[in-house]
C-alpha cells in the first residue's frame, strides 16, 4: 500500500467497526420489518393501517428527530449520545419483540426511531473525530462505513426471511440485542470519551463526507435503502447535526458529519454500490471538497469546529447550545397528524373528525412551524437554504423519490405475500433485483456526475425509474415472477443513478459551512416524503381482502409515474453544477442563483 492510501491502525479499525454498529442495526430494521408485515397483521389481528403505523411510527420518529440530534450530541458529547441511543434503540427492540398487539408494537416502533435518531448523528461524528487528522483514510472510513448499512440492507430481506421461517416474526426484532449490546460494549471500551483516538487534530467532517456522498455516489442515497429502506432506509438516513438545529456555524462541522452520514443511509439499498465504489471514489471525494486543507473555508470551519465546540472533540458542551425546542414539536405535530389523517382516510372517510381535524391541525402546525422558524434566532430549519433555486428543486426532488419508493416497498411486501402467496423468505429474494440495480447505477453515477453535472443523472434517473413504475402498473395477481423482473431492475437503476447528483447538487447549491445543514434537511425531507409514501400508497391498497392490494398498487403505480415526471421538470431546474471538485470554487455563486 502506497503512501498515498493509508492503512488504518488497530485502534482505528476497532473505532470504525463500533461506529457502524448503530448504522447496521437502523438499517436492518427496516427492510426486516417490511417482510415480516403480513405475518404481525396476522398475529396481533392488525388492518393494513395499523401495519402502516407499525413501519411510520419508525419513520417518523426518526425524521422528526434528525435535525436535533446532533445538537444534542454537540451539546452532551457523541459518544455520550451514542451510547444512549444504543440502549434505547436495545430496549425498543426488546419491547417490539414483547408486543402483546399492535399499539404497544407501535409505540415500541416509535422508541426505536427516536434510539436511531441519536445514533446515527453521533455515529458519523464519532467517526471524524477518530479519523479527521488524515482526509484520504476519513474518506475510506466513511465509504466503509456506509457499506456496513448496505450490507445489512441487502440482507435484511433474506436474514428476516430465515428468521420468521425458523423462529416466528419476533425474532426480526430480538435480533438487535446481541448486536446492541455488543455495540454498547466496544463504544464503552473503545470509543475515547475525549479527544481522538489517533491523537491528531479533528478537521470537520461535513467537507469530505459530503463529498463522498454527493461526488463518487457511494454513499448518496435513501434513503432513501433496501427494500425498504431503500426504502431509504431508509433511511437511513441519518442526519443533522447540530449546526442543523440550532444553525450556528461551530455546529456546522459537527452536523455536517451526520448529515453527509444521512445522505449515505437514506437510500439505503442505493448505497451498497459503496464496498466496491469506495477504493475509487475515496481519493476523489478527498480531492473534491476535503484534500486542500489550505481552503479558507475549510480552514475556518476546522478552526470553529476545534475551538468552539467541545463535542466535535468528544467532549460535552458547557454552554446550552441552541436547540429549536418550539420548531422540534411543531415539527412533530404537523407531520404526524398529517401522516395520520392519510392512514386513517380511508377506513373513517374523510368528514371523520380524526381525519379532517388531522388535515387541519397539520396546516395549523406546518403555518406556525415556518413562521417560528422564519423568526428564531436558531432555527431548526434554516429557510434562506431554499432562496437556492438548485436547493429547492433537489429537495423536492427527493420528496418525490422517497414518496414513490417507500410507498411502493410497502405495497410490494403485502402484493408478494398476501396476493402471490409468497412466503417471507420467497418474497425476501423477490426484492434482490432491487440490490442489484442499486448497486450498478450507483457506481455509475459517480462517472455520469462528473461528466455531465448533476442534471442530466437526475433527468435520466426519474425517466428511468418512471418507467418500471409504469411498467408495475401492468401486473395483476397473475402475472409471472418474471414479469416483475424488468421494472424491478429499472426502478433502483433509475434511483440510484440519480440520488447520488441529487446530493451533489444540494451540497454545490450552498457554502461550505453550511453544507452539513443543507444534508440534514435534504434527507429529512426524504424520510418524511417517505412517510407520507407509506401512509398514501397503503391507504391505497388497505382493506381486509387480498384483491383490493391489486387495484391500489396499480393507483400507486400511476400516481408513482406522475411524481417521477414532476420530478424529472424539477430535475431540469437543478443548475448544471459540475462535479464537487469544482463546486468549491463556485459555491457563493450557485447559492445566488
Amino acid at each position: 500500500m502506497n503512501s498515498s492510501t493509508p492503512s488504518f491502525s488497530p485502534a482505528l479499525g476497532r473505532v470504525l467497526a463500533t461506529v457502524s454498529v448503530g448504522f447496521v442495526v437502523t438499517q436492518l430494521d427496516v427492510t426486516i420489518v417490511n417482510i415480516a408485515l403480513p405475518k404481525i397483521g396476522a398475529d396481533l389481528h392488525a388492518n393494513v393501517a395499523g401495519l402502516q403505523w407499525v413501519v411510520d411510527a419508525y419513520t417518523l420518529a426518526f425524521a422528526v428527530l434528525m435535525l436535533s440530534a446532533g445538537a444534542l450530541g454537540d451539546r452532551f458529547g457523541a459518544r455520550r449520545m451514542y451510547g444512549c441511543g444504543i440502549v434505547l434503540f436495545a430496549l425498543a427492540s426488546l419491547a417490539c419483540g414483547l408486543a402483546l398487539d399492535a399499539p404497544m408494537l407501535i409505540a415500541a416502533r416509535a422508541l426505536q426511531g427516536i434510539g436511531a435518531a441519536a445514533m446515527l448523528p453521533n455515529s458519523l461524528a464519532l467517526l471524524n473525530q477518530s479519523f479527521g487528522h488524515e482526509p484520504k483514510l476519513r474518506a475510506r472510513a466513511v465509504g466503509l462505513w456506509t457499506a456496513s448499512g448496505a450490507i445489512s440492507i441487502a440482507a435484511g430481506p433474506v436474514l428476516g426471511g430465515l428468521l420468521i421461517a425458523a423462529f416466528g416474526w419476533r425474532s426480526i426484532f430480538l435480533v438487535n440485542l446481541p448486536i446492541c449490546a455488543a455495540g454498547l460494549l466496544a463504544t464503552l471500551r473503545w470509543i475515547p470519551r475525549a479527544g481522538v483516538a489517533s491523537g491528531a487534530p479533528v478537521a470537520p467532517v461535513a467537507p469530505v463526507a459530503s463529498g463522498a456522498s454527493g461526488a463518487s455516489g457511494a454513499s448518496g442515497a435513501s434513503g432513501a435503502s433496501g427494500a425498504s429502506g431503500a426504502s431509504g432506509a431508509s433511511g437511513a438516513s441519518g442526519a443533522s447535526g447540530a449546526s442543523g438545529a440550532s444553525g450556528a456555524p461551530v455546529a456546522s462541522g459537527t452536523s455536517g458529519a451526520a448529515a453527509a452520514q444521512s445522505a449515505q443511509s437514506t437510500s439505503a439499498t442505493s448505497a451498497t454500490s459503496a464496498t466496491s465504489a469506495t477504493s475509487a471514489t475515496a481519493t476523489k471525494a478527498t480531492k473534491a471538497t476535503a484534500s486542500p486543507p489550505s481552503t479558507a473555508s475549510v480552514q475556518s470551519t476546522a478552526s470553529t469546529a476545534s475551538t468552539a465546540s467541545p463535542a466535535a472533540r468528544g467532549t460535552p458542551a458547557t454552554h446550552s447550545g441552541g436547540i429549536d425546542l418550539g420548531g422540534q414539536a411543531l415539527a412533530i405535530v404537523a407531520l404526524t397528524a398529517f401522516v395520520a389523517a392519510v392512514i386513517e382516510w380511508r377506513p373513517l372517510g374523510l368528514a371523520h373528525p380524526v381525519v379532517a381535524g388531522g388535515f387541519v391541525l397539520a396546516l395549523l402546525a406546518g403555518g406556525a412551524f415556518l413562521l417560528v422558524e422564519a423568526r428564531v434566532a436558531r432555527p431548526m430549519l434554516p429557510l434562506s437554504l431554499f432562496s437556492t433555486r438548485t436547493f429547492s428543486a433537489a429537495v423536492l426532488f427527493g420528496i418525490c423519490v422517497n414518496l414513490t419508493y417507500y410507498g411502493m416497498v410497502f405495497v410490494l411486501s403485502l402484493y408478494l405475500q398476501r396476493v402471490r402467496g409468497y412466503t417471507p423468505l420467497q418474497a425476501g429474494l423477490a426484492f434482490l433485483p432491487l440490490t442489484g440495480g442499486f448497486l450498478i447505477s450507483n457506481v455509475a453515477s459517480g462517472w455520469v456526475v462528473g461528466r455531465f453535472g448533476a442534471r442530466v443523472p437526475m433527468i435520466a434517473g426519474a425517466i428511468t425509474a418512471g418507467l418500471g413504475y409504469g411498467l408495475l402498473h401492468f401486473v395483476d395477481a397473475d402475472t409471472p415472477l418474471i414479469g416483475l423482473l424488468l421494472p424491478f431492475l429499472l426502478i433502483p437503476s433509475g434511483m440510484g443513478l440519480a440520488v447520488p447528483a441529487m446530493t451533489t447538487a444540494v451540497l454545490a447549491s450552498t457554502e461550505a459551512k453550511r453544507a452539513g445543514t443543507a444534508s440534514a434537511v435534504l434527507n429529512t425531507a426524504r424520510q418524511a416524503g417517505g412517510a407520507v409514501g407509506v401512509a398514501a400508497f397503503g391507504a391505497l391498497a388497505g382493506g381486509a381482502a387480498a384483491t383490493q392490494i391489486v387495484p391500489g398498487m396499480q393507483l400507486a403505480t400511476a400516481i408513482s409515474v406522475g411524481l417521477l415526471v414532476l420530478g424529472g421538470v424539477l430535475a431540469c431546474l437543478v443548475h448544471p453544477q459540475p462535479h464537487a471538485a469544482r463546486c468549491t470554487g463556485r459555491r457563493a455563486s450557485a447559492a445566488g442563483e
